[in-house]
């Protein structure tokens, strides 16, 4: 299986391939006062407001750093209700892949209440990288924020 790295801070972190749209440039992202912490805001993808995650400030507290390698990695993000919604990841450093078997990530042996998307590890030659569960990214609260569906008049 085919998995895209990326750092945040001075960790390396995986997102499975298979829940990956596209992998595009940092482009122009419109930001929206008062947004929660971790919402980037939207750009525009073929004509369609995406949202945008900053992944470094919702899990380190500072905003990515705009390097040539932070991209936006724009995911399949499964809502609630089972419906698939575009989502944008503001990601440091996303230029590797790695290729290993699911399998072969096992558990931290810590657990984070108010992180659960942080998943198993695997090692390498240059330490642990751990894989990000794009399903718990979200919390209730952002994920109704970004993904609620109008009500109909």
């Amino acid at each position: 299986m085919l998995f895209l790295l990326f750092q945040l801070g001075e960790e390396r972190y995986a997102l499975d391939a298979g829940e990956i749209a596209e992998v595009l440039p940092l482009v122009g992202v419109r930001q929206f006062p008062q947004a929660p912490p971790g919402v980037a805001g939207i750009f525009n993808y073929r004509g369609t407001p995406v949202p945008v995650i900053d992944l470094c400030q919702l899990a380190i507290g500072r905003p990515a750093r705009r390097r040539l390698n932070t991209r936006i990695v724009l995911v399949h993000y499964r809502g609630e209700n089972g419906a698939v919604h575009l989502l944008g990841l503001i990601a440091e450093r996303a230029a590797e892949t790695l290729r290993r078997e699911p399998a072969e990530f096992v558990p931290s042996g810590i657990t984070n209440a108010a992180a659960p998307y942080l998943g198993p590890v695997v090692m390498d030659a240059r330490g642990p990288i751990q894989r990000i569960e794009v399903s718990q990214l979200l919390p209730l609260s952002l994920r109704d924020l970004l993904f609620r569906q109008p009500l109909e008049v």
